[in-house]
């Protein structure tokens, strides 16, 4: 059985067989009471006891349709299952049903969202061709949201560039990251964001790779730089705390599953395989 997700927009005849539910309420899934935790199979969601307000057709996952789903009213939590948040099930999900989870969970707040038209407030409907609300009066069309983002690992002589936010808890670290303004490219991003938070500037700006991060709607895009000029000072807002760190003085940092750690890893691992002077 293969864990690869295939993205749909059009549901597949019904065969008779289980379906994935995603059933999300009070931002979070409902999942099977295990370890790890498991979505619900089912033929039918009132198997469940439940009744849902939505449902969305999301792709095939492990061979079978995978649907996004809200309640339609609050109700007792079936036996055997529990709400979970998403960034807690991500710490124990591979990675392709996390992917799943965010789609589901960025999909059902949009159309929260655009329940009406931002511009002259008529209830919007659904395109029946694409994943898309249109306005049937004034022709707007909204499609899902998604917050382009950068992340980066600045490197100097063999350490990484590590700061803590003031929502982390104490202790804990990680590579900076921003959002995107309008007429940047995601280069100019990297370079603005390091020198606003932490005031140093960076060369060598070099595409890593990318992770959906549905909290609430990023996709965050991973870059390796090198350090060029000044010594850190943290803006006290953005960032509160700010270091240099090698393999052997590594705080705490991000789990596996994200791209922040792999970040991290890249840099302070390559190092150590390659010396001082860093990758290449």
């Amino acid at each position: 059985m293969s864990d690869e997700f295939i993205a749909g927009f059009n549901p597949p005849p019904d065969d008779g067989g289980p379906a994935w539910w995603l059933i999300y309420h009070e931002d979070k899934f409902l999942v099977q009471d295990e370890d790890p935790p498991r979505l619900p199979l089912a033929r039918q969601v009132w198997e469940l006891g439940l009744t849902l307000e939505t449902a969305r057709y999301l792709g095939q996952w492990q061979g079978r349709p995978a649907y996004a789903a809200t309640l339609g009213h609050p109700a007792a939590t079936p036996e055997g299952y529990a709400w979970h948040g998403l960034y807690g099930l991500a710490m124990g999900w591979p990675e392709g049903l996390t992917a799943l989870g965010g789609r589901a969970k960025q999909i059902l707040a949009w159309e929260r969202r655009n329940r009406f038209c931002g511009v002259c407030a008529s209830p919007m409907i659904d395109d029946p061709k694409e994943r898309a609300r249109r306005c049937p009066r004034c022709g707007l069309v909204a499609y899902p949201r998604v917050s382009p983002a950068v992340i980066m690992a600045v490197q100097r002589e063999g350490k990484v560039l590590l700061g803590r936010s003031p929502r982390f808890a104490p202790g804990r670290m990680s590579v900076l990251a921003g959002f995107v303004e309008p007429g940047e490219t995601l280069e100019q991003t990297v370079a603005r964001e390091i020198k606003e938070e932490v005031g140093i500037a960076v060369t060598d700006i070099r595409y890593f790779a990318s992770q959906p991060w549905p909290f609430p709607d990023s996709l965050m895009v991973g870059f390796t730089c090198q350090w060029v000029a000044g010594e850190i000072e943290v803006d006290g807002e953005e960032i509160v705390e700010a270091g240099w760190y090698g393999l052997e003085d590594l705080p705490r940092i991000p789990p596996r599953s994200t791209i922040a750690r792999r970040l991290i890893d890249h840099v302070v691992v390559g190092a150590q395989h390659l010396g001082s002077t860093g990758w290449r």
